[in-house]
């Protein structure tokens, strides 16, 4: 905008010298009159015409984001985006946005665009998703909106046609990222996206009509995967585990230190998810209330888990279970069959406390948490008292 700018001075300034000498020699010589008349009623098209450069100039600059320009870069032709990047010795890169490319780096990874590593894991898709269509809005680029609709056409191809669910990657890997995956919020922050857009909410009623009706039918088969896929033990409806089998909708193991368990950190998104749907069905409020109850039946009372420091532990630091007679957590896994708390380390042996595992598995991964702590105190609450529900606990 500098250079037009200048540019738009200097070709002002050339033009008013111009003048300045038609109208000198004008005063000596009539015939150059009718020259610096004619320069005259030119003056103003050309000052208009910088005028538009610069508000053109102004515009662009405007409406570009500079972390949406990247997101557009690193979008597969699938449509999703990757959580990593892989150089020729297999060593992963995490994607970051913040980080600027050259232009050899854009043009490798765009050529690496059929690459088959789109995946919904940790928010990957559904953050670019959200993240462009906020720039739209902000940018008016209509390049963010189509990429951003291109990530939803890929959620929705995505969806398992069998049960509903998600799996981890898509295309559909071999493994463990083949099962229905609630793992990190991957099938939740999926729904979460067509729910939004089904409600024309968090800026989603800029996103094409055609695809509402699709989203609609997506989320209606997703509620109908959660309901099928909560775990009964004894007779009783309990909560859901982090992977579930594509055929059987059994809790399944993925890596070794995530066996197939209760998981009270994806449970609590797949409830409040499902305390979105509108006129919930009785099966869905059992589901619901049914959760709560083993939310509230598995807090762990008079704990903390916290990072504590020290000359005494490796590396200075470590993960422990401090008393506190104020707090409330929840282990992140139950064992189905009894609900007591387990931790495993990547030999895959379940042990009953956190101090038994490998250090760098204690410190590396979130064993304990708060996470329905909101859901009892605050919105299930509000869910009762907006849809009349009766606790006949």
């Amino acid at each position: 905008m500098l250079f037009a700018s200048t540019d738009c001075f200097m070709r002002l300034r050339t033009k008013a010298t111009c003048c300045k000498f038609f109208f000198r020699e004008s005063l000596i010589n009539p015939g150059f009159q009718t020259l610096y008349l004619a320069g005259m009623n030119l003056w103003p098209i050309l000052l208009l015409s910088c005028l538009i450069t610069l508000v053109n100039n102004r515009v662009e600059a405007q409406s570009h984001d500079p972390i949406a320009d990247r997101m557009l870069v690193y979008q597969r032709s699938i449509g999703g985006w990757p959580k990593f990047l892989y150089d020729k010795d297999h060593k992963g890169v995490k994607v970051d946005y913040s980080k600027a490319l050259s232009d050899e780096e854009a043009d490798a990874i765009r050529a690496d665009s059929l690459a088959s590593d789109a995946t919904y894991d940790n928010h990957s898709t559904s953050r670019e998703i959200r993240y462009l269509i906020q720039a739209y809005k902000t940018t008016g680029n209509k390049k963010y909106l189509r990429a951003a609709e291109k990530g939803i056409r890929y959620i929705l191809n995505g969806q398992y046609k069998t049960n509903g669910g998600w799996p981890q990657f898509y295309p559909v890997r071999k493994g463990y990222p083949s099962h229905i995956t609630y793992n990190d919020d991957a099938m939740v922050n999926n729904l979460e996206i067509l729910q939004d857009i089904v409600d024309k909410t968090k800026n989603m009623e800029v996103i094409d009509s055609s695809l509402i009706a699709l989203s609609k039918k997506a989320v209606d088969r997703g509620v109908q995967c959660i309901l099928l896929t909560q775990v009964k033990v004894d007779g009783k409806l309990t909560a859901w585990c982090a992977q579930h089998d594509t055929t059987t909708l059994r809790p399944a193991n993925a890596r070794a230190f995530e066996p197939a368990a209760l998981n009270s950190s994806e449970s609590a998104g797949i409830v409040r998810f499902l305390m979105r749907q509108q006129n919930p069905s009785p099966k869905l409020v059992q589901a619901i209330t049914s959760a709560m109850e083993w939310f509230e039946n598995s807090r762990i009372e008079g704990y903390q888990f916290e990072t504590v420091t020290g000359a005494s532990y490796q590396n200075e630091k470590d993960r422990v279970l401090v008393a506190d007679a104020h707090a409330v957590i929840w282990a992140r896994f139950y064992e189905i069959e009894t609900n007591a708390p387990f931790f495993t380390g990547r030999d895959g042996i379940k042990r009953k406390s956190v101090s038994d595992i490998e250090y760098e598995r204690r410190n590396g991964y979130a064993w304990y948490g708060s996470w329905p702590q909101k859901l009892l105190d605050k919105d299930f609450p509000i869910w009762k008292a907006a849809n009349k529900i009766i606790d006949r606990r």
